[in-house]
């Protein structure tokens, strides 16, 4: 059954009415640009055809109740006392609420059905999907009149606020901001943002799921960003208009070398060398489209790999085994790492060969299978009628 159907169908079955709005909320891939968003970097994602979809309405109480139709589990609350779930996903939406009333807006209870097919733990950025998909309806149910890249803002102060997870603002603005058939060069110290057409005419996109979940919140993920920020301190007693990463280039880092510890060196090499890979890549994207960006895919994955230690050795193998050939352009993993999807770029006519052999390999070497998905590029967050 279609999923914005069975979305609306559960949610007519639990409260016994049809929802107020029905809002879709896609995932995202990132061509490039890992880890250098909480540096005010630049990135270059993308929203998915893969997507959550809400059915919503506002309650005429204080009482939040919210219906996970994938995982068969529901959370009650009230506005007036937000506290974390041990459920865990509660808190993505609660915190959206949450950073709503600490800004002054006034909103209400709600009943909210989602459910979708971002495949979760993937890297696809579920969590940053239910964050503005929810503060997406918020702001049309109660007319707050915000932004998307205010709602974005918000989103990823849920996520740092109550989550507790202290991410960039790249994966909500890319849900938000999406535009079909382009990527979006996004300041991330700024949100000045363009979008760069993707001239895909014969080129997929391929996510190799290795099946590995990470749990960011739980994961080194903090710890990355404290290593970062160790890093810009020392920077800033040489260079005191330093800010963040962003600010950095190769010459004033090396310059430094032998001062700063050397886990702490390379995580900030990694993210310099990162921006300007995302530059080169959208130059070059401009010039020749997606094929032209595979050895910057490559480059950017042994960074990650050696320099910011954040890929696993289900990713590597994914990486080190795609072919030598000429329509076989470039791979890396995507995401926060620890596991989750690579990302793949390929002449669509050896889609179906690549996918036989990568999946041979996969199961010989780990034993289990591997998940394939080919994505389209899709616009952000939008309203459906029924």
């Amino acid at each position: 059954m279609n999923i914005q159907i069975s979305i609306i169908q559960a949610f007519r079955q639990k409260f016994g009415e049809a929802p107020a709005i029905i809002v879709r909320a896609p995932g995202r891939i990132n061509l490039i640009g890992e880890h250098t968003d909480y540096n005010e970097g630049f990135v270059l994602p993308a929203a998915i055809d893969r997507s959550v979809w809400f059915a919503v309405s506002p309650r005429n109480d204080q009482q939040l109740h919210f219906q996970a139709l994938d995982l068969g589990t529901e959370f009650k609350g009230e506005l007036k006392n937000l506290q974390k779930s041990p459920l865990g996903w509660p808190n993505y939406l609660l915190g959206c609420f949450s950073e709503l009333l600490s800004d002054g807006h006034s909103v209400g209870g709600a009943n909210v059905v989602f459910g979708g097919d971002i495949p979760l733990g993937a890297g696809l950025s579920s969590s940053a999907a239910l964050e503005s998909g929810m503060l997406f309806a918020l702001n049309e149910l109660y007319q707050l009149g915000l932004s998307r890249p205010e709602l974005a803002r918000l989103a990823q102060r849920a996520e740092n606020n109550f989550v507790g997870m202290n991410c960039g603002i790249m994966d909500m603005f890319a849900s938000l901001m999406g535009q079909k058939g382009s990527a979006i060069k996004l300041d991330c110290r700024s949100l000045q943002h363009e979008y760069v057409p993707l001239n895909v005419q014969d080129t997929a996109i391929l996510l190799c799921d290795t099946g590995v979940k990470h749990q960011l919140v739980d994961s080194e993920y903090n710890t990355r960003r404290q290593e970062c920020e160790e890093g810009v301190r020392y920077l800033q007693k040489i260079y005191p208009n330093v800010h963040s990463l962003r600010d950095v280039d190769m010459d004033m880092l090396r310059s430094e070398k032998k001062q700063l510890h050397t886990v702490v060196f390379q995580r900030c090499k990694y993210v310099v060398e990162e921006n300007g890979r995302v530059e080169a890549a959208c130059i070059a994207l401009k010039e020749n489209g997606l094929p032209a960006i595979g050895s910057l895919l490559y480059a950017s994955h042994e960074g990650l790999k050696n320099e910011y230690q954040v890929s696993c050795p289900e990713l590597d193998f994914l990486v080190d085994h795609t072919p030598d050939s000429p329509g076989f352009y470039g791979a890396r993993m995507v995401g926060g790492g620890f596991g989750g999807c690579t990302i793949n770029l390929l002449k669509k006519d050896i889609v179906a060969g690549f996918q036989t052999y990568i999946a041979r390999k996969y199961s010989e070497k780990w034993g289990r299978e591997l998940r394939m998905w080919e994505v389209k590029i899709t616009d952000g967050v939008n309203m459906i009628t029924e």
